[in-house]
């Protein structure tokens, strides 16, 4: 079969989503209000509480959520065929991941920008609050161990990659000086960063850096997983303006420029899908793809990190309420084009059935380097760039985005560190949140090899988790919509999905933890586990309560904006 169908209806799709369906939430259930006071106005600080501009925090969302994952999942579960893989990420995106990151968004707007986690006690109760922090630290400590292997792998295979990673971090400090404290014009800024970054990648490109082995005294590997965690740290310490807003910004639109040179060449070449629909030949010890389908394609299709993300981050920036339709569901469509580019990549980019077969011998082969691969053929055949260029730009994407997830990731980190110790009574200053979140993410990260290779073991049980936390943000969502006497279908259909594929697959996960003697991630399974039902029991209780006690304010404008006032 030709990938051009496959390109073309997909992203009908996601247009179809964004045009019809989020103006459905917008309008009739989440009724986004123009007037309302968002947060970032309420409570401006100029640190974290920041009215942003809706296409730079487009751009901070987005790829805050985006990283590595709607890479990684795609491109490992095509190994049960493309179809399922397609058809998961097409309609998760559509009905599950655009209106979960929206609803999170506007919740958190509607509650002085509060985090899920804190959220949840509000509308859950406090014993249930405590599990959902317990399941929230678990998720954000594996997100950031995962993509640290992630980014240390592609940074020691694809050499070139590393003077655009690293310089682009000196392009968004430049960028948030020239927009906030020089007030430049945000189009002539974007022309310009986007620009620095190509040419950083033509650059890295010519000069690929491969560092000594051993360089003081550790391995490589090792010392790429130290920096990167030194460079999260510091940059979550950092005023989002500074480093976060305008790295994500420029990152977002060289991502869809990087996107836009993938599906032209799709476009140009029509190349054929090599590999199998449905495969019925996996390789032996490959799981049933019932459930593992639907966690092993978390970001790309639904994401518990992206209510995180919206909660955390997101909401303190939001300017106006009607701009979180754009932010949030078109953030999710952003994610769902990486992870359909991501599909195409690693089952039209190679060259026979045999080629293919020999890179998915195994399940969890693949991912992000069968999309660098497949990728840089694909853009050479339709385009004509050198592979080594092609495999260069695809590879600095993941990298960057993976890069943002990270450093956003540890924010979040210690964002939850900080609201269990006030659970705690315990005061927990920013240096010490910090502090006690990159030691953890680092201690994980290692627990898994000295130098992290065997990291990417974390990555079912991050999907796992993930998917269970989706399932969690999407009860507080149907209580919110159930006490204001608004339709919770919407979320209430995604919420039953999402968790009974995520609560079968960490059960179905526990034998193969146990056989694997890894004591460690086979703890940290059950403790979500029981977490999670036990928060799942919980939020039930808060919905049957919702529908016996007298409704919301219908509109609750006046409600909500004297609660923030107050």
């Amino acid at each position: 079969m030709n990938a051009l169908p496959l390109l073309l209806i997909g992203l009908a799709t996601f247009a179809g989503g964004y045009l019809l369906y989020s103006k459905f939430l917008g309008s009739r259930v989440y009724k986004l209000d123009p007037a309302f006071r968002t947060p970032a106005h309420e409570q401006r600080d100029g640190v974290d509480y920041v009215p942003t501009n809706k296409f730079v925090l487009w751009g901070h969302h987005f790829t805050s959520v985006a990283g590595a994952a709607p890479i990684v999942g795609p491109a490992v579960a095509v190994i049960w065929g493309w179809l399922p893989a397609f058809l998961w990420v097409t309609i998760g995106t559509v009905f599950f991941a655009g209106m979960h990151d929206l609803g999170a968004l506007w919740a958190s707007a509607r509650n002085k920008g509060r985090s899920m986690g804190t959220l949840s006690g509000r509308y859950i109760g406090d014993r249930g609050a405590k599990l959902f922090l317990v399941v929230i630290f678990l998720l954000l400590l594996m997100v950031v161990a995962a993509f640290a292997v992630v980014i240390k792998n592609l940074l020691i295979s694809t050499p070139s990659a590393v003077i655009p990673a690293w310089g682009a971090v000196a392009v968004a400090l430049l960028v948030g000086q020239a927009v906030y404290r020089y007030k430049v014009s945000l189009g002539v800024v974007t022309v310009v960063g986007v620009a620095a970054l190509y040419g950083l990648i033509l650059l890295g490109d010519a000069f690929p850096v491969e560092l000594p082995d051993p360089i003081l005294g550790m391995s490589p590997a090792t010392f790429w997983i130290l920096a990167l965690f030194v460079y999260a740290g510091i940059a979550s310490l950092l005023p989002v303006w500074v480093l976060l807003q305008p790295r994500d910004y420029i990152n977002g639109v060289q991502l869809f420029v990087g996107l836009g040179i993938l599906f032209v060449s799709v476009l140009v070449s029509a190349p054929t899908i090599v590999a199998p629909a449905i495969n019925d030949a996996v390789p032996a010890g490959t799981p049933d793809m019932l459930p593992l389908l639907f966690v092993t394609i978390a970001c790309g299709a639904i994401s518990g990190f992206h209510g995180m993300v919206s909660s955390g981050t997101t909401s303190k920036q939001l300017d106006k309420e009607t701009d979180a339709r754009f932010v949030g569901y078109f953030g999710a469509v952003g994610e769902g084009m990486l992870a359909l580019g991501a599909i195409i990549a690693a089952v039209a980019g190679f060259r026979t059935v045999a080629e293919w077969e020999s890179v998915y011998s195994s399940f969890g082969e693949g991912g992000v380097a069968a999309f660098v691969a497949g990728g840089g053929e694909l853009v050479h055949g339709g385009l004509g760039l050198p592979v080594s260029l092609s495999s260069t730009v695809l590879a600095t994407m993941a990298i960057l985005f993976a890069a943002t997830t990270m450093d956003t990731g540890v924010r979040l980190l210690r964002f939850v560190v900080q609201e269990a110790g006030e659970v705690a009574k315990v005061r927990i200053n920013t240096g010490v949140g910090t502090l006690i979140a990159v030691g953890a993410g680092m201690a994980l990260t290692f627990s898994q090899g000295a130098d992290g290779a065997g990291g990417l073991r974390i990555w079912p049980l991050f999907g796992t988790s993930n998917q269970l936390l989706a399932s969690l943000t999407l009860s507080i969502i149907a209580v919110i919509l159930i006490r204001k006497r608004r339709n919770p279908t919407p979320a209430l259909v995604p919420l039953g999905f999402v968790f009974v594929m995520a609560f079968w697959a960490a059960l179905a996960q526990l034998g193969d933890l146990y056989e694997a003697r890894d004591w460690l991630l086979l703890v940290i399974d059950v403790v979500i586990i029981v977490a999670a039902l036990w928060v799942a029991l919980e939020a039930v209780g808060a919905m049957r309560r919702a529908y016996r006690e007298p409704p919301e304010d219908p509109d609750a404008d006046v409600t909500e904006k004297a609660e923030l006032k107050g």
